[in-house]
């Protein structure tokens, strides 16, 4: 297994925010993880980061026990981020933004480019002038250039208009041909479920439901999904 987290709780401060999350990616797999807003899913990312370190459970990649390194080191052994909001660096170029952590491999600012036209045409504008959907590209791009073997995507067209959304949904598919480990949160649940291998949902911190996209049925959506 390429990624484990096993009984997982994170604390902010005195309030606990994970009880026991279990979640695990296959080399190869795209996985969701979902659940309503607060139920932790973006918690549960930032621990497997150290982001907000989890304070008991197990979270190891390759094998490797990564709960209590470092962030730094975590991206190092491979995990690439895109994170809610995006967070490019606003007073650097696009492509000052696409080189500031690139990693030699496949994925070089050329071919991140190619893969979003957009970026090559605005590579000497600040990141701050750009469109929400081109800094969604660029955040996109910028993991990208990490080579990550597992690359995590939070929110990753939350806010978008639907022909960015489009936009990225076939960059994610694209991705997943070509083999490309992905952990994903997404609301759009036509787009998500098509594009995942296997799913978790969370609610209250806890993991309640695992299995295939097919197996989510209409009735576990609305309890576990629903407004």
């Amino acid at each position: 297994m390429l990624l484990e987290a096993r009984g997982v709780e994170t604390f902010y401060g005195a309030s606990q925010a994970l009880f026991g999350v279990e979640l695990d990616v296959a080399e190869g797999e795209v996985v969701a993880l979902m659940g309503r807003n607060g139920m932790g899913k973006t918690t549960t990312i930032r621990s497997i980061l150290a982001l907000s370190p989890a304070k008991s459970g197990s979270i190891s990649f390759r094998g490797r026990e990564i709960a209590g390194l470092q962030p730094y080191r975590i991206a190092r052994l491979g995990i690439g981020l895109v994170p809610e909001g995006r967070r490019c660096f606003p007073n650097l170029t696009v492509a000052e933004n696409l080189t500031a952590a690139a990693r030699k491999g496949r994925w070089t600012v050329d071919e991140v480019n190619r893969l979003f036209p957009r970026l090559a045409e605005r590579r000497d504008q600040l990141a701050r002038t750009l469109s929400g959907g081109e800094q969604q590209m660029l955040a996109v791009g910028r993991a990208l250039t990490t080579n990550p073997d597992l690359l995590i995507l939070d929110e990753a067209t939350e806010g978008l208009a639907p022909v960015i959304r489009q936009d990225i949904w076939t960059v994610i598919r694209k991705l997943k041909a070509e083999g490309q480990s992905i952990l994903i949160v997404d609301k759009t649940l036509s787009e998500l479920l098509p594009s995942a291998d296997r799913c978790f949902v969370l609610e209250k911190g806890r993991t309640v439901w695992t299995g295939r996209p097919d197996d989510l049925t209409a009735q576990l959506q609305d309890r576990y999904l629903g407004v």
